[in-house]
């Protein structure tokens, strides 16, 4: 069985640099991480909080998931990101579990990390991101 921690929760939001004033304003945080994802189509911002992150998404246009995911849901809850030592062995279980993958092989994310997305309907209607933590 694999260790899995929270890595971060994300949230789509249409204006970036609203939403992080208004996370400022309303919660005190400030990003410690803020970066475009050209392969992915977003921009995002990390928070910390605790051990783990908000993320909060920008599409970088409207035909990228996360554009066509304001488009029919608006913004909010985007997914759940779960940290693994070992990404290659976590895809393996889930696919041993029989859960549908988004990616069957890691690619790269923020911050530079190893990601990989089990497929909604894998875990009650979320999409979770696994992202292979760095320690």
């Amino acid at each position: 069985m694999f260790a899995y921690n929270l890595d971060h929760v994300a949230l789509a939001v249409h204006d970036l640099d609203a939403a992080i004033d208004d996370y400022r304003r309303l919660f005190g945080g400030e990003p410690l991480h803020r970066e475009v994802i050209e392969e992915q189509g977003v921009e995002e911002a990390m928070i910390a909080v605790g051990g783990s992150f908000v993320q909060l998404l920008r599409p970088l246009s409207e035909d990228t998931p996360v554009g066509r995911f304001l488009a029919t849901r608006g913004e909010g809850l985007h997914h759940i990101a779960l940290a693994v030592a070992d990404i290659e062995g976590a895809l393996e279980h889930l696919v041993r579990q029989g859960a549908r993958l988004v990616d069957r092989e890691p690619r790269i994310g923020g911050r530079g990390a190893r990601i990989a997305f089990v497929h909604p309907r894998a875990f009650a209607g979320t999409l979770v991101e696994l992202v292979e933590s760095h320690s």
